[in-house]
């Protein structure tokens, strides 16, 4: 669906950069397939950097056992940041680097330059087709719904600000941003700014975590043509330290609380508020991020170097299995089939590489080390 449309809007002038990049370095597998262009249409892996002296992302094909091949790196045109205090994830979010799959379209977050960046995607090949200015200081997640975009940038007391896809290009929402109203001199930074900016599964409402920094999950109503409510419903976590969000198969919301060290379940009423259906204690340190497949969650313990597993059955929200991880666990991603998950851990800058079995149960298969990634934040599946 075309925002456009929705909005009935001109598109604006964004005055962004536009860049190609071509092919890059693809290093990619001769056995890869191809489409009639002789383009790769293989499924794959994107891994953000976060370099500060360059951001990039790279690229890798998936082969059928789950085995990651380098397929070529690619310059974001910007920067990437990192926050006061961190150590294996400069952004101290989940969230940085998004694929729309209806679109084609992979955004990531240049949190040193305050930009976005937007490649459209053709198997493991990108082009990079536009750099703007993300409506704020240091951004950290971005969320895509529907040809909706919104952003959420850090520091300065942090906001979330919108933009609507036209074609492959995006354009500001006038009057989108909305102040979260966050201590911008409350220390260290990399748990006081805000962690992740997200989408409901129905595209109604956005939900943003701020972690020490009022220890709450703040919820927006998202109007008719892309705009938030003045004010969001604000749900308080006391200590809990509410870092990352990630949406079960049933729509309910699983928060990883670092604080408490354990992922709680939600379901979002209609009102913007958020009744708490179930909570586990991991058993591990620095439980910060989540990824979902279904009622299969899988959360990653930072200081731990470890992931979680945990399912959500009628029986209740049960801790299953830890897996060894390499040191400094922080995003994850799970492949659309949900055979493979792939953490990315920012202590040497490594991808694990898991193959999904029977109850969740996770098998090692490989890894690969990313370029210029130590405590990098970012990863996606196509």
């Amino acid at each position: 669906m075309q925002i456009k449309s929705k909005l009935g809007a001109v598109v604006m002038a964004t005055g962004a950069l536009t860049l190609s990049l071509g092919a890059g370095s693809a290093l990619a597998a001769t056995h890869r397939a191809h489409d009639a262009w002789g383009r790769s249409n293989s499924p794959a892996v994107f891994v953000q950097s976060d370099a500060s002296t360059g951001n990039t992302v790279s690229v890798y094909a998936r082969e059928q056992g789950g085995q990651l091949v380098a397929a070529g790196t690619y310059a974001t045109g910007g920067d990437g940041g990192q926050l006061t205090g961190s150590v294996v994830d400069h952004l101290a979010s989940q969230g940085s680097l998004q694929y729309d799959a209806a679109a084609h379209l992979l955004f990531a977050v240049n949190a040193g330059s305050n930009t976005v960046s937007l490649f459209n995607v053709r198997g493991t090949e990108l082009q990079l087709r536009q750099v703007i200015p993300s409506g704020g200081s240091f951004p950290v997640s971005i969320t895509v719904h529907g040809g909706l975009v919104y952003v959420l940038n850090a520091l300065s007391g942090g906001n979330v600000s919108g933009f609507y896809l036209d074609g492959q290009h995006l354009n500001p929402i006038p009057g989108s941003t909305r102040a979260l109203g966050l201590d911008p001199n409350a220390t260290p930074q990399f748990v006081n700014t805000p962690g992740q900016v997200a989408f409901t599964p129905s595209g109604n409402d956005l939900l943003v975590s701020t972690k020490n920094n009022t220890n709450a999950i703040d919820v927006f109503a998202v109007g008719r043509f892309g705009q938030l409510a003045a004010q969001p419903v604000i749900n308080s976590e006391p200590g809990a330290v509410p870092f990352a969000l990630a949406f079960e198969g049933d729509g309910q919301v699983a928060v990883a609380e670092a604080g408490l060290n354990a992922v709680a379940t939600f379901k979002l009423n209609w009102d913007g508020t958020l009744t708490q259906t179930a909570s586990v204690a991991t058993g591990q340190e620095a439980t910060c991020w989540l990824a979902a497949d279904g009622s299969v969650l899988f959360a990653g313990n930072a200081g731990s170097g470890s992931e979680s597993t945990l399912l959500d059955t009628p029986g209740g929200l049960s801790l299953s299995a830890t897996t060894p991880t390499d040191a400094g666990t922080v995003d994850a991603a799970v492949t659309p089939d949900g055979r493979f998950l792939y953490v990315q851990t920012g202590a040497a800058g490594i991808v694990d590489e898991f193959q999904v079995g029977p109850g969740a149960a996770l098998t090692e298969v490989g890894s690969v080390t990313v370029p210029t990634a130590v405590g990098g934040e970012g990863i996606t599946t196509s």
